[in-house]
């Protein structure tokens, strides 16, 4: 079973840079055709995607609204995943969640993180 676990700092400053970790185990992130992502969903709304990385780190995705701002990475040897996040704002506030699926990374997922909040405040 895939356990997917996020790390991270909780609070930054207002265009500071904060660095998410999500560690897996029970399985590897090089597996074929698995995407790996993040979303995030901030008080009284839905989640939302916000990047996937390819299982041969092919590709990357990014939603709009971070575009140019966060990235997402991945580090085989320690079978876990990253994602960057500069110029933060105060809507980028939110729990954000380590997401694993093998079909396409705007479908349905099959392995989910307990999630981690990030706070965007001055």
């Amino acid at each position: 079973q895939v356990q997917l676990q996020e790390s991270g700092p909780g609070l930054v400053k207002p265009s500071q840079t904060l660095s998410l970790t999500c560690t897996v185990s029970g399985g590897s992130i090089t597996t074929n055709y698995y995407y790996w992502s993040w979303f995030r969903q901030a008080p009284g709304k839905e989640r939302e995607f916000v990047a996937a990385i390819t299982w041969n780190g092919g590709s990357t995705y990014n939603a709009d609204s971070v575009k140019g701002r966060f990235t997402i990475s991945r580090d085989n040897a320690k079978n876990t995943v990253y994602l960057q996040m500069n110029s933060l704002k105060p809507e980028d506030t939110a729990v954000y969640y380590c997401a694993a699926t093998s079909g396409y990374y705007l479908q349905g997922y099959d392995y989910w993180g307990q999630g981690t909040q990030v706070t965007v405040s001055s």
